[in-house]
C-alpha cells in the first residue's frame, strides 16, 4: 500500500493564516489522490482552543477529503483514541491540540465528526485486499512522560500487517540541547516504519534498522534557516520500502547574512536592499525573507540605519524581517564592554551603586552618619534567596540610623 504523511499543518496560524489553510488543503487533497492511506502525525491545528472559522476551516478540507473513494478501510481499532468512521485517515494529537486530561481537544472534534479516526494512545488497522498496515499512534506529551507513557502502553507490532508507528515529539538526536528529550533508542521495537511530527524541517533517520521519517510541515511558521526547503508531504510504499517527497505550492523563504566590517550606514543599507531584490526578482509567489545583520558598523553623522524604511518600502513585494541584533556599533561595544570588566572610567561599578545609594539617601532626609557600605552590601547580598528578608534587615537597619 501507498502512504502518505502529512504532518504539522497548523490551520488557524495568525501570521500566516491563508498560507497554513490553502496549503493544508493542497496537500490532503494531493495525498488522497497519490496514497491509499494518510497519516496525520500531529498539530493540525495550531492551538489547542481554535477559533469557530478555524474550525469551519478544517472540517470543510476533510469534509471535501471524505468524498474521495478510498479503497483501503479501517479494519479494526483498539485503544483510547475514537474511530466512528472507516475512512483510512488515521490522525494523532500534536502538542498545539494538547489539553489537560479529560478536556475535549480539536482533533477529537474531527474524530466525532466521523471524519478522520483519532489514534492517538491506539492500534489501527487498515485493509486493502490481502494486504494489511497496522498503526499505532502516541499524540504529543510532555518530555518529561513520554518514555515512562510508552513503557505503560507497551506497543507491539500485529503479525501478518506492515507496522508503522507513529508520534509526535521532540528527539535528542535531531534536536541535542535538552537531557528531557527521548532518543531514538526508546522507540519499542519491531515496527517496520517510524513516522514523527513536531519537527518542522524533513529528516529521514534509521531507528533500530528501519526508517524515521519526518515530512516537516505544511506552512512556515517559525522563520528559522531550517525551513528553507520547500514544503509538501511523505508518500511512502510499502511493497518497494521506499518513499518520494511531494511538493506542494509553498511561499518561498529565504535567509540571508550579510557581514559588516565597521561599514558606513550607506553601505548597510544599499547590501540590504540588494539581498532583497534578489531574493524577490522571479518569484511568483511574495516571499518571506529574512536578513542577519552581523559584525559592526559606524553610525558616524548619518544617523540611524533606517531599517524599517527598508521593511516598509517592500511590503508589497515581499514579507520581510531584518536582525540586526549581531550588528554592532565599535564605539557602543566599546563601552558595554567597560561595563562587563566593571569599570567606567577607573570608576568600579559597586562604587557607583555605593554613589546613587548615598545620593538618594540624603534626598530622603537619612544623616550623614549611615553606613552606606554596609547597607549597599546587606542589599546586594546574591548569597541568600529570601529576598523579603534582606530588604526587612535593611528597613531596620534604615529606622535605627534615623533614630
Amino acid at each position: 500500500m501507498r502512504i502518505a504523511i502529512v504532518s504539522d499543518m497548523h490551520i488557524g496560524y495568525e501570521r500566516f493564516y491563508d498560507d497554513a489553510y490553502e496549503q493544508a488543503r493542497e496537500a490532503l487533497l494531493k495525498a488522497a489522490s497519490m496514497a491509499d492511506i494518510i497519516l496525520l502525525p500531529g498539530d493540525i491545528f495550531d492551538k489547542r482552543a481554535p477559533k469557530p472559522e478555524v474550525i469551519a476551516q478544517a472540517l470543510s478540507v476533510f469534509r471535501e477529503l471524505g468524498t474521495h473513494e478510498f479503497v483501503a478501510h479501517v479494519d479494526k481499532f483498539e485503544g483510547a483514541g475514537r474511530a466512528y468512521t472507516k475512512l483510512p485517515i488515521i490522525a494523532i494529537s500534536g502538542t498545539h491540540e494538547r489539553t489537560a486530561a479529560g478536556k475535549e481537544n480539536p482533533l477529537g472534534l474531527l474524530a466525532l465528526a466521523g471524519l478522520l479516526v483519532d489514534a492517538s494512545e491506539s492500534q489501527v488497522v487498515v485493509g486493502k485486499g490481502n494486504e494489511k498496515v497496522a498503526i499505532y499512534g502516541l499524540g504529543g506529551l510532555s518530555e518529561e512522560r513520554v518514555v515512562e507513557k510508552l513503557k505503560e502502553l507497551g506497543p507491539s507490532p500485529i503479525n501478518g500487517a506492515f507496522n508503522v508507528f507513529m508520534l509526535h515529539q521532540s528527539i535528542y538526536e535531531i534536536l541535542p540541547f535538552d537531557d528531557s528529550f527521548m532518543h531514538y533508542d526508546d522507540l519499542p521495537k519491531g515496527f517496520d516504519l517510524y513516522v514523527c511530527g513536531h519537527i518542522h524541517s524533513r529528516v529521514k533517520a534509521n531507528v533500530h534498522g528501519k526508517l524515521f521519517l519526518i515530512p516537516g510541515s505544511t506552512v512556515l511558521t517559525q522563520l528559522k534557516e531550517g525551513e528553507q526547503d520547500r514544503k509538501g508531504f511523505i508518500v511512502f510504499d510499502t511493497e518497494k520500502y521506499d518513499y518520494e517527497f511531494v511538493e506542494i505550492d509553498s511561499r518561498p523563504f529565504v535567509v540571508k547574512r550579510l557581514a559588516f566590517d565597521n561599514a558606513d550606514v550607506g553601505t548597510v543599507r544599499k547590501k540590504c536592499e540588494d539581498a532583497v531584490e534578489e531574493c524577490i526578482r522571479g518569484s511568483e509567489k511574495k516571499p518571506i525573507v529574512k536578513l542577519y545583520l552581523e559584525g559592526s558598523f559606524d553610525l558616524g553623522s548619518a544617523g540611524e540605519l533606517g531599517l524599517r524604511a527598508i521593511i516598509m518600502k517592500h511590503a508589497n513585494d515581499a514579507i520581510l524581517e531584518i536582525d540586526a541584533s549581531a550588528l554592532k556599533e565599535p564605539e557602543i561595544e566599546k563601552s558595554i564592554e567597560g561595563i562587563r570588566e566593571k569599570s567606567i572610567d577607573s570608576i568600579g561599578i559597586k562604587d557607583i551603586g555605593m554613589q546613587i545609594l548615598r545620593s538618594k539617601l540624603k534626598e530622603l532626609g537619612f544623616n550623614g552618619s549611615i553606613n552606606v557600605e554596609e547597607l549597599f552590601e546587606m542589599l546586594s547580598d546574591t548569597k541568600t534567596s529570601k529576598k523579603e528578608k534582606i530588604i526587612e534587615n535593611a528597613l531596620d537597619f534604615l529606622d535605627d540610623e534615623k533614630e
